[in-house]
Formats: C-alpha cells, structure tokens, sequence
C-alpha cells in the first residue's frame, strides 16, 4: 500500500529536523558557516536561527540569494568571504556517492556553493538516503553553469562530449543563476571517470563550472529512515 503523499511529505519534513539537529550538534564551536541551499540546507538554517535567536553568536555565509533571505529572516548575522575563513559549510547535494563525491547543481547555485566550500575548512553534507549513489550520474542529471554569450559553443562541445544538454527554464525562459549565468541540464548516464569529465567541460570556453564536486565533501548525515548515518570521507557505504 502506497504512503499518503501529506504523510510522505510530513515524515521527510521530520526527517530534515532530525538532520539539521544533529548538524547542529557538530557545529557547536563554529564562528562562522556557511549557509548551504535546498531543502536539506534550508532545514539548518532555519533551526540555526532558533539558536540565534536564544542568544547564539555566530555569523552564516551564503551560498545563493535564496539561503541570504531565509538566513536574513531568521535573524543570522550574515558576513562575506572577507572572513579570514569558514569553519563548516552544511550544505545538501544531490548525489552522493561511497567516496562523498557530489553532483550538486539542482538548485541552481552550484558556482557559490564550489566557492564557499573552498573557503571552509570543512564541508558538511545533508542528505536522504535516496541521495546516495554507487556512481554519480545515476539520477540522469548532470547540472552546468555557462555565461550567456557562450551558450551556443557549450551546448555543441558539450553535446560533443555525448552529455545530452538542454538549457534549464523557468516560467518560459531560461533559469538565470544568481551571477546571471544560464545553468545547462546534461542528461548523463552513470559516470565512470567523473574526474575526467569534470576537466573536460571545464576546458570548454564559456563552462563556469560543472556540479561534480570531487572530494569537498568531510562528512556526510544520511537521514535513513527514523536514523542518521554518518559517512566520513575515510569510510565507504
């Protein structure tokens, strides 16, 4: 018998409580987070704001417009890269695979999440059980940032490349990133070599960056069921 979708939804809201609490757990001596976007993300923040709110002194860097307001409105002190460095950014992903590689991208803020986590010393990752991978590409999707001007030239290397792309819309037009990029869906199988196909994309003109985020990733929580999971990049599945 199927699950009722109100009931389906209900238990992965509690689900993502259960992951921002225990993120919360980990990041009790950090000054300074940075604030992932998503569902998952979104989750910690808005549970980070009850801590600071209840007297928590600690500053969030953003990785998207979408994660400032919602940070904004929950009453965290936001800062910039000019802190001298971010002790942990929570973030979610949407694939995870038994090394923590990562394709990110889904929500569109790739590019300023790759940032933020250079500039963290630690990233810490989100995830449903559904996430989880044996090889990253497995969902069908591969996200792409690309400037604007160089749209036609990416679309044809790409396709070269046997990716599949297809310009991301919203409302009939096409998905502007938050730094006014066009995000590229590459319909992808399961990647062999995603190293390899990183660099590649990345050396066509016009290609910002890809959503394969190769060794970021310290730790993982898997909401599994009632349980969280902790994968650490020294352990596999």
């Amino acid at each position: 018998m199927m699950a009722d979708p109100e009931t389906r939804e209900a238990a992965d809201e509690r689900a993502l409580e259960r992951l921002a609490a225990r993120a919360l757990e980990m990041v009790a001596d950090a000054n300074v987070i940075g604030l992932g976007t998503g569902h998952a993300a979104s989750a910690f923040v808005r549970a980070l704001g009850v801590e600071v709110r209840a007297g928590r002194r600690v500053h969030g860097v953003p990785t998207s417009e979408a994660s400032a307001a919602l940070a904004r409105a929950s009453g965290i002190p936001l800062a910039g890269l000019d802190e001298p460095s971010i002790d942990i950014t929570v973030d979610g992903a949407d694939e995870v695979d038994p090394d923590l590689n990562m394709i990110k991208g889904y929500g569109g803020a790739l590019v300023r999440e790759r940032i933020v986590a250079a500039a963290s010393r630690k990233q810490l990752i989100l995830v449903g059980r559904e996430k989880l991978v044996s090889l990253l590409g497995s969902r069908g999707r591969l996200p792409v940032e690309v400037v604007p001007f160089a749209l036609p030239l990416v679309i044809r290397e790409l396709s070269r490349l046997g990716s599949r792309p297809t310009v991301r819309t919203t409302g009939g037009q096409p998905f502007l990133s938050d730094n006014g990029n066009v995000v590229v869906d590459c319909a992808v199988s399961p990647i062999e070599r995603p190293a390899d196909l990183h660099a590649e994309m990345r050396a066509i003109p016009g290609v910002v960056d890809t959503g394969l985020f190769l060794g970021t990733a310290h730790t993982v929580l898997v909401a599994d069921g009632p349980t969280i999971r902790e994968m650490a990049r020294s352990k596999r599945l």
